[in-house]
């Protein structure tokens, strides 16, 4: 398929956050873009803005007359997509190119130099340090990323054409489509059991991904994994290590052995040891690459990380306030452990809503367990996105299995007003569902309550 001859690109679930990348990149080369989404989001809202028109119905008749046009017309749909959808069928019945978006950015990224960023936690973070440290040493790339970068405020980093970097994604197994000649694994947990059925066909899929990389030397993982790769660990026998780790002002800073040299004193801001092995992953592909080291170093200094990934809303003395994106208890575990290791003996209060009812049946003991680690839990109600109420899978029936005497089930009406009254000094929202949209409002009733 010819990119060149397509004129028009409409999106069916805009708002989703690898969607909207594309949109935006569509747009930037300029090219017609539209598109629907079920519901208004602060992302949609950013779309908007920069000129893409958007609509919340499924209604063949809100399609703009450009996009009824084949010849010239390609529509990108993401899995989550209801198979009823009438406006998707409607492409389908008429004979419309109808393509995913893994698919599409296999097209896009295909006769590039591609950097992909796999695993099933990670990816996020990595790929937009990876795309920061590229943009920042003056390499041609553009970056396709499943999160706002805040240096950016955009998924989108960069307009490149000779070099990319995409988030492999697992789901649906999209990341087969991609065509990697640097990649990496962050991690390869359990995940999306509701698509591959068990662990063992996830690593499967895995294991496929890896053989994409032609040349061993340029496929990196985190130490441990089970693929044939360049290892990068903390204080290990990884080749790429991370050592000397200390804590200077809220900064790690630490020093990286590699195959070929020693860098000292690295200076790197987000919190928690996952984003130590993120950064590393970034730093062993950018000098594969031939990134020199002091522009790594540089970038590394200056990135601000991603939003709802550890994003502090409020950082005061007498109140700490984080927001995480963290759906999967391996990710709740780094939360807490970050949160620990920069407020160590300060009460924490956790607010988790649970993403999926497939995914909180699947992992509901690992995540009793995560949970029952914070002094304080606030338990939501799942967040169903794409699915069905399951029977017996309920918060209450999560909320049963935490070990611990401070909890309780809230409704999303009366969270706030909870929150304000709990005595914790560091509190985080924790969660992939619509519990962001809430953020702002959570920090400014935080922000006046002065019985903080």
């Amino acid at each position: 398929m010819n990119l060149n001859q397509i004129q028009n690109v409409y999106f069916i679930g805009i708002g989703g956050i690898g969607m909207s990348a594309l949109a935006r990149y569509f747009k930037f080369i300029g090219k017609n873009v539209a598109g629907y989404d079920k519901t208004h989001t602060h992302l949609t809202g950013e779309l908007e803005e920069s000129g893409i028109s958007i609509h919340f119905e499924d209604d063949v008749k809100l399609i703009g007359e450009e996009y009824l046009n084949k010849e010239n017309t390609l529509v990108v749909i993401t899995p989550a997509v209801p198979k009823h959808h009438s406006e998707w069928n409607y492409f389908l019945d008429n004979g419309f190119v109808v393509k995913k978006r893994a698919e599409v950015l296999g097209i896009i990224t295909k006769d590039t130099f591609c950097f992909a960023v796999a695993g099933t936690h990670g990816k996020t973070t990595t790929s937009s340090i990876l795309g920061h440290v590229l943009h920042e040493s003056g390499a041609d790339v553009t970056a396709f990323l499943g999160g706002i970068v805040e240096n950016y405020n955009s998924n989108l980093i960069g307009n490149g054409k000779t070099v990319t970097v995409v988030e492999a994604d697992e789901f649906d197994r999209s990341f087969l489509h991609l065509y990697p000649n640097i990649a990496c694994v962050t991690s390869m947990d359990a995940d999306h059991l509701d698509i591959y059925g068990d662990a063992t066909a996830i690593e499967a899929s895995f294991v496929e991904f890896a053989h994409k990389v032609e040349d061993k030397q340029h496929l990196f993982i985190n130490n441990g994994l089970p693929l044939e790769a360049i290892t990068v660990g903390v204080n290990d026998g990884s080749d790429f290590v991370a050592k000397n780790i200390r804590i200077e002002n809220g900064w790690y800073v630490f020093d990286v052995k590699t195959p070929t040299e020693e860098i000292k004193d690295l200076q790197f801001g987000l919190p928690g040891r996952h984003n130590l092995t993120n950064a590393l992953l970034a730093l062993a592909m950018a000098r594969t690459f031939g990134t020199p080291t002091e522009d790594i170093a540089k970038a590394f200094l200056t990135f601000k990380g991603v939003r709802r990934r550890f994003s502090f809303q409020i950082r005061k003395p007498e109140l700490v306030y984080i927001d995480d994106y963290a759906h999967h208890p391996t990710e709740i575990n780094a939360v807490h452990q970050a949160v620990r290791e920069l407020y160590p003996g300060k009460k924490v209060l956790a607010v988790f809503q649970p993403h999926l009812f497939s995914r909180t049946k699947d992992f509901a003991d690992d995540f009793a367990k995560s949970l029952s680690q914070f002094d304080e839990v606030m338990l939501m109600e799942i967040y169903p996105a794409r699915e069905l109420p399951m029977e017996g899978v309920t918060s209450q029936w999560l909320l049963d299995k935490i070990e611990n005497n401070n909890k309780r089930l809230v409704q999303k009406e009366e969270l706030i007003s909870l929150m304000k009254v709990s005595d914790a000094p560091v509190i985080v929202t924790i969660g992939a569902g619509d519990v962001g949209e809430m953020v702002p409002d959570i920090k400014k009733a935080l922000e006046n309550d002065t019985s903080h």
